[in-house]
């Protein structure tokens, strides 16, 4: 058991390293692309090929957030910043009336507003940042949540494979006008990703769950739970098959909250118990496959998901990089 088992992970790894150079060439090829197109970043058209894929395209916290408590929101102190940073108050809401904010190390002109959801606004700047502001001031320690997980994972996380985070510039405490403090994360926007439930029927799905897995196996080694895989928190690229996991602000091992609207797509554990581990993350990929592909969905690969999908977290697979091996044997990779 225990050789196979370790033949299972040197073919993951040998996968994983066959996918990282099979797209080295298709980045070289962005790459002269970036340096045509006008006002482009030439930082941009210096990165890898995961760091071409991590356009923070719609990053919003979209879909209804809800306290698991069950009470509701409630407001809490959340006015205390661990960088020991506070943005500049200019008299101004930062809810689109506010047009700059200033930190230490910055100055953010907000333009439009981005993207929207029922936790936070996204707002577009007159740089490659975008600031992702709560409405709630109670919703900060999610933001800080957030922000926690973006730094651990850009730590202790294969730098190989960091385009599939958004990569958090800074995070700052803002106190509006009526002197409610906000937690607010600045996020770097890389353009040419969409959200997946805004995308278009795709002739080809199966690449989207092979990504999740690398980009699951690689946050879990991390010590990172997302917490909340849904389609709002997937940002893809089709035609470069560029993915990047977003809304981090339900990770870790006991989550704040849930998409209280997308309750039915949470394992027991998280409903129950409030427990969320790595087989949480593997159930809720395998979820949001099986209805992505639908109808189109193979008999063993339906036979596949079905064993993802345990009520039981013990009994689901551990491993997303394991499961990554298994995956393509069963397609044929």
């Amino acid at each position: 058991m225990g050789a196979a088992r370790r033949a299972t992970a040197t073919q993951a790894f040998a996968r994983l390293s066959a996918l990282y150079n099979q797209h080295r060439e298709s980045e070289r090829h962005r790459e002269r692309d970036s340096e045509q197109r006008p006002g482009h970043h030439s930082e941009q058209a210096r990165q890898s090929e995961h760091d071409q894929q991590s356009g923070q395209g719609r990053q919003s916290g979209q879909g209804r957030q809800a306290r698991q408590s069950g009470r509701g929101r409630q407001a809490r102190q959340s006015g205390h910043d661990p960088q020991g940073r506070q943005a500049g108050q200019s008299g101004h809401d930062p809810q689109g009336r506010q047009r700059t904010l200033r930190t230490p190390t910055g100055i953010y002109r907000i333009e439009d507003t981005f993207a929207s959801g029922d936790l936070a606004d996204l707002y577009a700047t007159d740089t490659d940042a975008l600031l992702k502001i709560p409405r709630d001031p109670a919703d900060s320690d999610l933001m800080q949540t957030e922000a926690d997980a973006l730094r651990r994972l850009r730590t202790d996380g294969d730098p190989r494979f960091r385009a599939y985070a958004p990569k958090l510039l800074e995070t700052f405490t803002h106190e509006d006008r009526e002197h409610r403090r906000r937690t607010i994360n600045v996020i770097k926007h890389q353009r040419g990703m969409r959200p997946l439930n805004e995308t278009e029927t795709l002739s080809d799905s199966i690449w989207i769950w092979r990504k999740l897995l690398v980009a699951l196996g690689w946050a879990h080694r991390a010590g990172v739970v997302h917490g909340a895989i849904l389609e709002p928190h997937i940002l893809i690229h089709p035609e470069h098959r560029g993915l990047v996991l977003i809304d981090w602000c339900y990770s870790g091992h006991r989550p704040k909250a849930i998409v209280k609207a997308r309750e039915i797509a949470y394992p027991p554990e998280v409903l129950t118990d409030r427990i969320a581990t790595e087989a949480t993350d593997i159930y809720m990929a395998t979820g949001l496959m099986v209805r992505l592909l639908n109808d189109d969905m193979p008999a063993r690969l339906r036979r596949f998901a079905a064993g993802c999908m345990y009520q039981a977290p013990r009994m689901r697979p551990q491993d997303a990089w394991a499961l990554l091996a298994e995956l393509d044997e069963i397609i044929g990779i």
